[in-house]
């Protein structure tokens, strides 16, 4: 049982102190304080106090040595993601962590996107892959970049990383920001998203690359969400060459108009 270490690291990482947490639930401060050094054992009603004040589940801090767990899922865990609480409708996310206990930051080569289609929650298959920091992301969100493949989201280049955050709540994606989405059958996809998942259970997917048609897909065939973050590259983005024909298309229009416009201004002056 891990109740003792459980209830005195929560209390420090909250930054509160033995009489805090005792007023704060309705205890003496000597019960909380024996309780953190096992020299007593709570109640139901104490566990239950507990468990109210840090939004984790009676089981949880029983049975989980919550000082071994990265910040990601501390903060998971506070946040209602405890898998004691919402049971089967959690998603679990395999994740590694470095020797300080932090999240690393999962690399999926283009090579891997075949074994990641199939082995993203297992946890064994998430340690063979190859890991990283950026120490300017935070470390309560869990991050994972993935290559992307093909011209659908030019202007970022063929062969681009794209790392994201993991999105646990799908009710919370936003219309026009961009996802690294897992689905069943077309595997790994980066995308713009339409979120139509309250009125039809479905996200429409879009590219930047506007030759590419938007399409829609239910999300029962979703298996993870990661919102954009940031991308690597060893190569500029190329200029928006479909805008910039565009433009010249219309120019050349104009100028044409223009021609025959004078063409027959010139026309008419003769027949005068």
């Amino acid at each position: 049982m891990y109740f003792s270490s459980n209830i005195k690291f929560l209390r420090k990482r909250k930054g509160r102190t033995q009489d805090e947490v005792a007023y704060a639930i309705e205890l003496k401060r000597s019960t909380l304080s024996g309780y953190e050094n096992e020299v007593s054992q709570p109640n139901i009603e104490a566990l239950l106090a507990f468990s109210r004040y840090y939004s984790i589940a009676i089981d949880t801090l029983l049975k989980i040595d919550l000082t071994q767990l990265s910040t990601f899922h501390l903060s998971q865990l506070e946040n209602g993601a405890d898998v004691y609480v919402t049971g089967s409708k959690i998603r679990v996310l395999a994740t590694t962590v470095d020797s300080f206990n932090n999240e690393n930051i999962e690399l999926i080569p283009e090579k891997a996107k075949a074994g990641y289609r199939s082995g993203f929650a297992d946890p064994e298959y998430i340690k063979t892959l190859q890991t990283f920091q950026l120490p300017f992301l935070s470390r309560e969100k869990k991050y994972r970049t993935f290559q992307i493949s093909g011209d659908s989201m030019l202007p970022i280049p063929n062969g681009s990383w794209i790392t994201g955050e993991y999105v646990q709540n799908w009710k919370l994606l936003r219309d026009r920001h961009a996802y690294v989405v897992l689905t069943l059958d077309d595997g790994i996809v980066f995308k713009v998203i339409e979120n139509r998942i309250q009125a039809k259970g479905s996200l429409i997917m879009h590219s930047f690359n506007p030759i590419f048609q938007p399409y829609e897909i239910p999300i029962t065939e979703i298996k993870e969400i990661w919102k954009f973050i940031n991308y690597i590259s060893s190569e500029l983005p190329q200029p928006n060459s479909y805008k910039d024909n565009l433009i010249r298309s219309i120019e050349t229009l104009r100028n044409d108009v223009q021609e025959i416009k004078k063409q027959v201004g010139t026309a008419g002056m003769l027949f005068e």
